[in-house]
């Protein structure tokens, strides 16, 4: 006699043919599988989306909180090219399939799921239909959050979780860079320039001794 399994069937995390432990879905039709069986089982699904570059304090607490607004939580991550388009040519930071797996290791995400910078607008929250669509105040404008409420059943926008983003940590390493590549480069640059203009002081005396 089989032993029944501990938990109900609502209880049970989905785990898709996916990356990192299942959490990570690159194929759109699993995606869909995956969502109408936990929406089958009774699920809310919550659903947010960004670029989640140098995972950080803030991005962990923003989805401690969208996780309080359901049973499963999706997280979308911006492709390599769409951050590029979006943020310039020094982003990202870190690359795609870790930030996949960065977000696939935190507690309060259930299935991560890559966005594709050539997809149709809108296309993962039309597939998804969440019951809450997740968001904060710079990721969309308000004409936006209006066509977007026509696929989820609410939109919820969450304030900053904590005072540092991924930009103010990038400026800081920037600058902190600078200022140490500064005090080790300032004094070599000197000492090679004076070098260089004893060497050519020593040059002109040897074509012309009769000049000190």
């Amino acid at each position: 006699m089989k032993k029944k399994e501990k938990g109900t069937e609502k209880e049970k995390i989905v785990q898709p043919k996916g990356l990192f432990g299942g959490k990570c879905i690159l194929d759109p039709e699993e995606l869909e599988a995956a969502i109408s069986h936990c929406k089958g089982l009774g699920m809310k699904i919550v659903l947010t989306m960004g670029s989640w570059d140098m995972v950080h304090i803030g991005h962990a607490r923003y989805f401690m909180e969208a996780k309080k607004h359901g049973d499963i939580l999706v997280v979308g991550v911006d492709d390599d090219k769409k951050i590029r388009i979006r943020k310039g040519p020094d982003r990202p930071i870190v690359p795609q399939n870790e930030r996949m797996e960065m977000v696939a290791h935190l507690r309060y995400v259930d299935l991560v799921v890559l966005k594709p910078h050539n997809a149709p607008k809108w296309q993962m929250t039309k597939m998804v239909k969440p019951d809450v669509l997740i968001a904060t105040q710079e990721t969309y404008n308000k004409k936006q959050l209006e066509e977007l409420n026509e696929f989820c059943g609410k939109i919820v926008v969450l304030e900053p979780q904590a005072t540092t983003s991924t930009s103010a940590k990038i400026r800081r390493l920037q600058i902190s860079t600078a200022k140490k590549l500064e005090e080790k480069l300032t004094p070599r640059i000197l000492e090679a320039i004076e070098r260089s203009l004893s060497e050519i002081k020593e040059e002109k005396k040897k074509k012309d001794p009769t000049k000190e």
